[in-house]
């Protein structure tokens, strides 16, 4: 295994790219050791594609093996070949959400039995620590305990993460997954509050509204303010072509023409070139000239 090793658990495909794109394109052409695990397939997902509609799960419920396709294409462009699902194919579904009265995300009224919002925490936990017993990495990455912006598959994903890398590291625990190995950082990927509001004063000098509605003095809680942030990853623009390329390549979630993109290819290049991150394990690095870690993997030995 190369010396560096970076793991990552996010809950549908798509969500990688969006906000760990540019850092996985980075620590691969670096020689890292990029492994992404995603808890389902996203089978709740809207189809944005007029076309492939009928796969919905309204519909004929095939959009799970689409978005494995769709993610396949998407790792092509960052370089990443390990990308697994938790537990295997079709362990875990999408528990889908709806938006309840006060605007946050929530679960569905009924949910397949199979939900990753249902998933037994223990069993969950199990598969993740044979990943992680397996790999030895350096860095997990996974979201806060909101879930970025609440999604339930989201949450239960920072459930999951949590347990197992504690349950890796203790010896006596399912010795039968491979040896004792306690992940030396772990992050939890986060928006920055600065770079929204920056960005929309760009976008207001250039005449254009921002696509997504947020009150920028009461902004939610996946976005931090800087004193709450711990890196920032960033690369060259070769990487940031390769995100931009990846979250395309998720052709029925995100579509050119829409809000990722709304603000047009230049200043999305600006917009998604940096991703940011809350160390929430571990020692950090030292800072650099953008006044936060640069490496994922500074400070460790």
């Amino acid at each position: 295994m190369p010396d560096r090793r970076l793991l990552l658990v996010h809950a549908h495909p798509d969500d990688e790219s969006i906000q760990c794109g540019l850092t996985m394109a980075r620590y691969v052409a670096e020689g890292a050791h990029v492994t992404l695990v995603s808890c389902t397939l996203g089978e709740h997902g809207e189809v944005l594609i007029p076309d492939l509609a009928h796969l919905a799960a309204e519909h004929e419920d095939r959009l799970g093996p689409q978005r494995l396709v769709e993610l396949s294409d998407a790792m092509g462009h960052l370089g990443v070949t390990d990308f697994r699902r938790l537990g295997g194919d079709g362990a875990y579904r999408d528990s889908g959400m709806v938006w309840d009265e006060n605007g946050n995300a929530a679960p569905m009224d009924e949910i397949d039995p199979r939900a990753f919002w249902r998933a037994d925490l223990l069993e969950a936990a199990n598969h993740l620590v044979a990943v992680i017993r397996e790999l030895r990495p350096q860095v997990l990455v996974t979201y806060d305990e909101f879930g970025n912006y609440g999604h339930p598959d989201h949450i239960q994903a920072h459930r999951v993460s949590t347990y197992a890398a504690a349950l890796a590291a203790v010896d006596s625990h399912r010795r039968d997954l491979g040896p004792a190995w306690d992940v030396p950082k772990v992050y939890w990927t986060a928006e920055s509050a600065s770079r929204l509001r920056e960005g929309a004063r760009l976008m207001a000098e250039a005449g254009q509204e921002m696509p997504f509605e947020f009150d920028l003095e009461n902004l939610p809680p996946m976005f931090s303010e800087d004193e709450a942030l711990s890196a920032a990853i960033s690369s060259t623009p070769e990487h940031v072509q390769a995100k931009l390329d990846a979250m395309k390549a998720h052709a029925t979630q995100i579509t050119p023409d829409g809000q990722f993109f709304a603000m047009g290819l230049d200043l999305a290049a600006i917009t998604w070139g940096t991703e940011f991150y809350r160390l929430a394990k571990g020692v950090a690095g030292p800072a650099g000239v953008s006044g936060f870690e640069e490496d994922l993997f500074a400070g460790l030995g």
